[in-house]
């Protein structure tokens, strides 16, 4: 009766109420899959998302979703450098702690926005390099000035709404 009883393991913990963790992950998984972001990183940010004070170390991140810590390492360099997570570091276990919070919303977006406005610059430089009046010039030139615009709006649009994250 002892073996058989060990061979049981420990029950599962009761779940509380709300939606289903993996429902809920799975769907977003999937649209930030659709908008082009890789399934792994999709499933990085997820897990911090929906994490309860949104913090993972690697070591939890890795074990949690059954990867390399290798994959965790590249996965959450691309999301610091894009801006929606932030790396802390534990002074108490010397390791790093990975952060998703509200402010990452923000840090993201305007990220985003400058890279594009950087694309922008270069497209409205060309349009100047070919000539205004080339074929090439203005059609850089529109694309430039749309991208450009559009991206200063954005960044002034997310310092305008920024205190919705507070």
């Amino acid at each position: 009766m002892t073996a058989q009883r060990a061979r049981r393991g420990t029950p599962a913990a009761p779940r509380t109420a709300g939606p289903p963790e993996g429902v809920v992950a799975d769907e977003i998984i999937e649209i930030a899959v659709r908008t082009g972001l890789p399934r792994m990183t999709a499933r990085v940010h997820v897990d911090l998302l929906l994490s309860e004070d949104g913090r993972r170390t690697a070591a939890e991140l890795a074990r949690r979703l059954n990867v390399s810590p290798a994959s965790v390492s590249v996965t959450v360099n691309q999301l610091v450098e894009h801006g929606y997570v932030r790396r802390e570091r534990d002074p108490r276990w010397r390791r790093d702690v990975y952060v998703v919070d509200d402010e990452a919303w923000y840090h993201s977006g305007v990220i985003n926005a400058r890279q594009t406005l950087e694309a922008a610059r270069a497209a409205l430089a060309g349009a100047e390099a070919y000539g205004p009046e080339s074929p090439v010039g203005q059609r850089m030139g529109k694309a430039g000035a749309f991208l450009e615009r559009i991206c200063l709006d954005q960044i002034e649009s997310a310092d305008h709404w920024r205190a919705l994250l507070a």
